[in-house]
């Protein structure tokens, strides 16, 4: 069988199209979810729905006692490891991807502070000096999942480039939301415990330096991380991000000893085939040296980014999702002031894509950075109103921000609808902009 050769592009972009793939899945998944929550939270079984995410969950060790609810162990546990793999995601691009050199990451970055610091304008201008002006947060970060998802139902009309583009700028959003969550949506901080926090993180940092590289014992620091960070009044997701950063991202191998080592172990695989064929107790000892060069050409930063990102693409974000989505429509005040989600809205369903288009356009005619010749204005408009899909990250921060307060609800329902209607509209603006290339080829 004849396998079509790989060229340079095809290797450059596979991470994209993979990690595109994985989350246009789990876009479908996040819709099933969050359609599931609110059906629930709204039907006469709506009571067993807010009894669960209240429920206890706990364990105890001797004198010692550890609980929390449901939903705290979702948004506080499960999500550590979400930001965990943002995390990852985030020090590969830095490191060897699209936000590795300055002529790389202009573009993006510019995009990214331009799609996050509209909104936050638009927010603040509508709800300033009022309780309300805490949730400014709430707008301003994209769902890469969702906003990948819309592009990979474009099929071709979707140049490369610009699903790398939006990659990148979404991570870019992603290390700012990290950054005002860590700077505007943590707790009083207890000193002490989040100087262990830190300390460990030296650990692991130290693990790195030395060599180490089972995921076994960064999972075991991190644990310990997250507790020192939750008991801190630091948002305990934040740890996961900056536990990603000490992550090795060297192989232990290069390229010419893994392809000896393959070598060597085809070659001993093939002579224990001829020499005993069908004699199984003779062969996985090549295929095992085999296997183990392969993981040895591997990153850790690598093996952990791929171990997890199915479990948080088709189960963690879901879980969130079902946890978080349920608005009770009929439990929402109508006396209460509309600014709050009136300003998420507008932030999210138009400050996104004018931060995002008009942010590009001036660093592009102001030559501080380049557009990607295939793309189009009408390129770049699209992925702006995509960009206006904040969904998981905005329903974290509001939760965040006005978690125990009657305003949550309505916010978190100008939330699905902005992101509904910026994803609608930023799908029909890319479906009908023709692609540079397929108008070349008329």
């Amino acid at each position: 069988m004849h396998r079509t050769k790989r060229e340079p592009i095809d290797r450059l972009l596979y991470p994209f199209q993979r990690f595109a793939q994985v989350e246009a899945a789990s876009g479908i998944l996040l819709l099933g979810a969050t359609a599931i929550a609110l059906v629930w939270a709204n039907s006469p079984w709506s009571a067993s729905y807010t009894g669960i995410l209240e429920a206890k969950v706990g364990f105890t060790a001797g004198s010692f006692a550890f609980s929390k609810d449901l939903i705290h162990w979702i948004n506080d546990g499960l999500m550590a490891v979400f930001f965990f793999v943002v995390g990852l995601e985030i020090k590969r691009e830095i490191v060897a991807g699209e936000l590795s050199t300055p002529k790389k990451a202009r573009l993006p970055i510019i995009a990214a502070f331009g799609g996050m610091l509209v909104p936050a304008l638009i927010y603040t201008g509508l709800n300033f000096g009022s309780p309300a002006q805490r949730g400014w947060g709430v707008p301003v970060a994209t769902d890469i999942a969702f906003a990948l998802g819309a592009l990979a139902l474009l099929g071709r009309r979707a140049p490369a480039s610009l699903k790398v583009f939006l990659a990148a700028l979404a991570i870019a959003d992603d290390m700012g939301a990290v950054a005002v969550i860590a700077l505007f949506y943590s707790n009083a901080i207890a000193l002490p415990v989040l100087l262990t926090g830190i300390l460990l993180l030296g650990v692991s940092l130290a693990a790195n330096k030395a060599g180490v590289r089972s995921p076994w014992v960064y999972a075991a620091i991190g644990i310990a991380v997250w507790f020192a960070f939750l008991e801190s009044g630091v948002h305990a997701t934040v740890a996961g991000v900056l536990l990603a950063m000490t992550i090795p991202m060297k192989r232990r191998i290069d390229a010419q000893v893994f392809v000896e080592r393959c070598k060597s172990a085809l070659g001993e695989f093939t002579a224990e085939v001829d020499a005993t064929p069908g004699d199984v107790e003779t062969e996985p000892v090549a295929v095992f040296d085999l296997l183990q060069a392969c993981r040895a050409a591997q990153t850790p930063l690598q093996r952990m980014e791929h171990a997890l990102q199915p479990w948080v693409a088709f189960a963690i974000m879901p879980i969130f999702a079902l946890a978080n989505a349920g608005v009770a429509i009929h439990g929402l005040t109508p006396n209460e002031p509309p600014a709050a989600p009136l300003g998420v809205a507008l932030g999210l369903a138009l400050g996104k894509p004018i931060g995002i288009t008009l942010s590009t356009w001036l660093a592009v005619r102001l030559r501080v950075a380049e557009m990607p010749s295939d793309l189009r204005w009408s390129h770049m408009h699209g992925a702006g109103w995509l960009g206006g899909i904040g969904f998981t990250m905005a329903l974290f921060i509001a939760g965040l921000a006005f978690r125990g307060t009657p305003t949550l609800d309505s916010v978190k329902l100008a939330i699905l609808g902005a992101s509904a209607i910026a994803g609608a509209v930023g799908y029909q603006i890319l479906r009908r902009t023709v692609p540079v290339d397929l108008e070349t080829a008329r």
